[in-house]
């Protein structure tokens, strides 16, 4: 399964959607956003390309009783048939997909430290606006993968997301716009 993985959009739905689209156009299946979304508002385009979102809050949280009033209207739109469906999380997430245990936190250094538990495969967060995927030696002798997608939004650094395989747990930087690779 591949997994389009984003953080702080900041408001900026055009960037957002773009994000989600090219994902989806090298085969993701779900979104991740690591937080900072803001307004509810702004996930409204990236919804409309037809994929799940899950979704924290950050710490520029927004409205969150819009984000679960949107998170209902994803819901009946996706029975139509004609968007996305949000699964709002609020302050952190903890998911399974294809059988991969992800956590997914808004600070980089809540983030660090959840990988050190060694109860995750793949922790995703955000904060920095600096994207950064590696290996975090962990507390059972293991490793997890601990992956921040830097900015969406390109708030003081390029626009970046990741593109994830869980199958194979290969993580890529990803400039938005920037050509699919060979």
């Amino acid at each position: 399964m591949k997994v389009c993985i984003v953080s702080d959009s900041h408001d900026r739905a055009d960037v957002l959607a773009q994000a989600i689209g090219e994902a989806r156009a090298l085969g993701a299946q779900a979104v991740i956003h690591c937080g900072d979304l803001i307004g509810a508002q702004t996930i409204l385009a990236g919804l409309a390309h037809g994929l799940p979102v899950h979704l924290i809050h950050g710490n520029n949280v927004g409205d969150t009783q819009a984000l679960h009033w949107q998170m209902r209207k994803s819901r009946d739109a996706r029975a139509g048939g004609t968007m996305g469906e949000l699964h709002y999380h609020g302050g952190e997430a903890q998911l399974e997909l294809a059988g991969r245990r992800i956590f997914v936190v808004h600070y980089d250094h809540h983030g660090y430290a959840m990988a050190c538990t060694g109860d995750w495969d793949l922790v995703c967060c955000g904060h920095s606006h600096r994207a950064e995927v590696r290996r975090v030696p962990d507390v059972k002798g293991g490793q997890s993968w601990l992956v921040n997608p830097g900015t969406v939004a390109g708030l003081a650094s390029p626009c970046t997301w990741v593109m994830a395989d869980l199958a194979s747990m290969s993580f890529e930087v990803r400039e938005l716009g920037s050509p699919r690779p060979s």
